[in-house]
């Protein structure tokens, strides 16, 4: 039976006359990787303020960590690290200053605080730099820096509330490879992104807030089958045996000019098979194949756009 690190039923805040989450449910397994994707103004930071016990829930049961929200805060605190939006990182003091703050909020003994931080800084690439202040670490430096005094409580699980945002592409990828090195240490983390690739890259599951509700959850692969427009793709350098292959599969678009064919397609390995069936029985053998499968930015788009543009 698989063990929930986090779950929420029926999860709703307002602010006034604005709803924000309308009756969100979530499922997080332990140890895996859970996507929040949405657009600007969703919901995804409130999500991630509730759950971290940052702001109260107007309703809903939500269990973090297999305490209950409302009735035990002070536990959910304890199992959990939170890395925000926006930088906890004091830019007045140096990385090890930082750190050690962190240690003693958490109440470490002072040698216990110190080990733990010089091996946090080891581990984030940041002990070269933990004497220098903070304010002159790169944007890549101040995210690891952020996550390590995260880890000072040794939590299970993590809260990354778009964690990538305004970093390089190097740092981007320094930053994924933590994200998966925490996870295979056990450590469940929910992260929240506008970075479509990223969820692809590094989620279990992804689910897709819009207007407070859930419009979709699964693996990155099941929400790419919701979305139409996948097909393969054939060209041909002979027009002949171009014009064979129209014949042979006369679900194809055809560009005469530029000798392709596209063959609508979920991007299976039976239907690829089947079109190569085909051609096999025609006699026709294409000088180029390409499939291609919705990204999750067509999913994205086609669950969050108006439901005017829709029509």
């Amino acid at each position: 039976m698989t063990t929930l690190a986090i779950s929420a039923n029926g999860l709703r805040k307002s602010y006034g006359d604005k709803v924000v989450l309308d009756g969100v449910d979530l499922a997080v397994p332990e140890g895996t990787i859970f996507a929040l994707l949405g657009p600007n103004g969703a919901g995804k930071t409130t999500a991630v303020k509730i759950l971290s016990t940052l702001i109260a829930k107007d309703a809903g049961d939500v269990r973090v960590g297999g305490h209950d929200l409302a009735a035990d805060p002070q536990a959910v605190r304890a199992a959990i690290g939170v890395t925000g939006q926006f930088s906890a990182v004091d830019g007045l003091i140096t990385g090890a200053e930082n750190m050690l703050l962190m240690a003693d909020l958490h109440h470490l003994a002072r040698a216990e605080g110190r080990r733990v931080a010089a091996a946090l800084l080891e581990r984030f690439d940041l002990a070269d730099a933990a004497a220098k202040p903070a304010a002159t670490y790169s944007g890549g430096m101040k995210r690891r820096l952020d996550i390590a005094m995260t880890l000072v409580g040794n939590p299970r699980i993590i809260f990354l509330d778009e964690p990538t945002t305004g970093l390089d592409p190097r740092s981007r990828h320094t930053m994924w490879q933590i994200i998966r090195e925490l996870v295979a240490g056990g450590v469940t983390v929910f992260l929240t992104t506008q970075y479509l690739d990223e969820a692809d890259e590094l989620a279990d599951r992804i689910a897709v807030l819009h207007d407070g509700k859930i419009a979709a959850e699964g693996t990155a692969a099941e929400l790419k089958r919701l979305v139409p427009g996948g097909h393969v793709r054939l060209r041909f350098n002979d027009p002949a045996t171009y014009q064979s292959a129209l014949l042979a599969l006369p679900d194809a678009t055809g560009d005469d000019e530029s000798l392709t064919l596209q063959v609508p397609s979920g991007g299976s390995q039976h239907e690829l098979r089947a079109v190569l069936d085909r051609l096999d029985a025609a006699g026709v053998l294409a000088d180029e194949l390409t499939v291609h499968t919705p990204d999750l930015d067509d999913v994205f788009f086609a669950l969050t756009q108006p439901l005017e543009a829709l029509r």
